[in-house]
């Protein structure tokens, strides 16, 4: 598939855990079922790094400011097109009638 080590099925469940250290390491593999390239293992994303107050402070001083009527308005409208897609609308906040 790429150039990288292609392994089998098999290869990585009889393994003793070696085929998982160099997934997680970053080694890059290509899996095989019946000599066809089935995918390629990817290493677990790394959690974000922690960010200082002051790291935070700098990089907000030049984001761009924010209007907060117009910020509310636009979750208003986005939360009413949900509830008209899942069938939440006001029309419908009452309980639901079944006939019986």
């Amino acid at each position: 598939m790429n150039g990288q080590p292609e392994i089998t099925e098999p290869e990585p469940l009889a393994g003793s855990g070696e085929f998982m250290d160099a997934v997680r390491a970053g080694q890059p593999f290509a899996v095989a079922r019946d000599g066809h390239g089935t995918g390629e293992p990817v290493p677990p994303r790394r959690r974000g790094r922690f960010v200082t107050r002051a790291e935070f402070a700098a990089t907000s001083r030049t984001a761009p400011g924010v209007c907060l009527d117009a910020f509310r308005a636009d979750q208003d409208r986005t939360t009413e097109q949900g509830r008209r897609l899942h069938g939440q609308g006001r029309e419908s906040a009452a309980p639901h009638h079944r006939p019986g």
